[in-house]
């Protein structure tokens, strides 16, 4: 089984580099493709773009077994960052992110289900949460290196890695990830029968506007760090493995907290402290240490509830629909970080780029994703297998 989450892991970490990789490379790669920053920012929502209408791979893949899934997925993101390495303009650098994206939310849902069915009973979360830690790491330590490749050498070195990186990952899970049978086969309409129960709903919500109040100041942390805390350029990439170490961490602190308690309270209970650490971004007035210690404390609160939103969204969708809506929270998750980003631009258009104000305007809407989870946790989890676990004596 370690072995089998290894080879998930990996692929989540190609994904994650893929995903965040082009916000560090941003600048090289506008000079490089002759258009302005704005325009390279399309970059980043060709990629979002590719998550949302991947996730059609599900739909049509539902007899395919999930391994097989996993291959293809690696194929995809071997051809997508290929071609990003090699992109030649501007509209060849957008169809491959495009490409890029288009295995990423499906790869989170299919992975989600593999870690899940091979876990011992009792440690779902925690082994989802160490397939999950791939993706954290490449926040960690995938994107700093990225950015440093760009600046020394090229920013096509960074997606020719990658490239490299998903075909020893297709071997990977040839290899390592054992047969896991197809799920129940119920149709197209069969798989999105979850969506007509409001539970689910309760936990996209939540994952929207979670990470909507993040990225509102996640977007803009680089200058909000140089600007307000007083860091310089080239310490902000030491910084984001700083933020990278504390998405580590709090993926895993929450799987084990939710094999022991109950997912929508530990999802609950991460949006919170994020909620905490955006109000202390605007009350604060900033200096080195605050600045580092909220980086990390937000970092944690990104990923502290991706276990368990993750889980919960592959439960809801037991009997047929569990891909696709264990590939629905990738979604939600990449449309909150494109709103947010655009509410943390207008508040700072608003107040002549006070970095302070990106934290309340995230503050409010990461509000809603506490009260979403905490209904959640009320109406649907007075009964769990974790409270039956704690309640257990052993003599």
């Amino acid at each position: 089984m370690k072995k089998s989450i290894l080879a998930l892991a990996s692929g989540a970490f190609i994904l994650g580099a893929a995903e965040f990789v082009m916000m560090g490379i941003l600048p090289q790669t506008a000079a490089s493709m002759h258009v302005s920053i704005p325009a390279a920012g399309h970059y980043i929502s060709a990629y979002a773009i590719g998550v949302c209408f991947g996730t059609l791979i599900l739909v049509f893949g539902r007899k395919v077994p999930p391994k097989n899934l996993i291959i293809l997925f690696m194929a995809i993101a071997l051809a997508g960052n290929t071609l990003s390495a090699i992109a030649v303009n501007s509209p060849m650098l957008l169809a491959a992110r495009f490409i890029s994206g288009l295995p990423h939310g499906a790869f989170f849902g299919t992975a989600t289900l593999i870690a899940k069915t091979l876990a011992d009973k009792g440690k779902e979360a925690q082994s989802v949460s160490m397939m999950v830690t791939g993706q954290t790491v490449a926040n960690m330590l995938g994107v700093p290196a990225g950015t440093m490749l760009s600046e020394l050498l090229s920013w096509r070195l960074a997606f020719a890695i990658l490239a490299a990186w998903a075909l020893m990952t297709l071997f990977l899970v040839i290899v390592w990830v054992p047969f896991v049978a197809p799920i129940k086969d119920v149709g197209i309409k069969g798989q999105f029968r979850f969506l007509t129960h409001p539970g689910p709903w309760f936990i996209l919500l939540a994952v929207f506007f979670g990470n909507s109040g993040i990225f509102c100041w996640w977007s803009y942390v680089s200058p909000w760090l140089q600007k307000t805390g007083g860091w310089s350029s080239a310490m902000v990439p030491m910084l984001m493995v700083l933020a990278g170490l504390g998405m580590v961490v709090g993926g895993i602190v929450g799987g084990r907290l939710t094999d022991m308690w109950k997912p929508g309270a530990t999802a609950a209970l991460s949006h919170f402290i994020a909620l905490c650490g955006l109000l202390l971004v605007f009350f604060i007035p900033g200096n080195h240490m605050t600045t580092a210690v909220l980086t990390f404390l937000i970092g944690f609160a990104l990923f502290f509830n991706s276990s368990p939103q993750q889980l919960l969204m592959v439960q809801a969708g037991e009997g047929g629909g569990e891909l696709i809506a264990g590939a629905g929270v990738q979604i939600a998750f990449n449309f909150g970080n494109a709103i947010g980003s655009i509410v943390g631009g207008a508040a700072l258009t608003a107040t002549s780029m006070n970095y302070h104000f990106t934290g309340i305007a995230g503050a409010p809407i990461s509000l809603l994703a506490v009260a979403l989870l905490v209904i959640y946790t009320r109406r649907y989890e007075t009964h769990t297998d974790a409270i039956n676990r704690m309640r257990e004596v052993q003599v």
